[in-house]
């Protein structure tokens, strides 16, 4: 597996969810259980995954394909943000 994966992979996950959209912890576990043969210990994403899956939403927001985070910058809030604490796709 590969950094340059993980948005698309992000992605499906998320998409798995009811509604497009899950908490961190929900997203997390759902990665490691599909995932964890797949991620070899002789690669470094292997104990970084956690970190790398961050990177991801990152990218996937800059994509478009992600809401914006919720933040003391993006206060906002509503249709064009994600709610605290969670991860939606659009």
């Amino acid at each position: 597996m590969k950094r340059e994966d993980l948005p698309d992979i992000l992605y499906n996950i998320i998409k798995s969810f009811p509604n497009g959209s899950a908490t961190m912890q929900q997203i997390f576990r759902r990665f490691w259980n599909l995932y964890k043969k797949k991620l070899n210990e002789a690669d470094d994403i292997f104990y970084t995954w956690n970190y790398e899956i961050r990177w991801a939403a990152t990218e996937l927001r800059k994509q478009g394909r992600m809401k914006p985070a919720h933040s003391r910058e993006n206060t906002r809030g509503g249709e064009d943000t994600s709610r605290i604490g969670i991860w939606e796709i659009w």
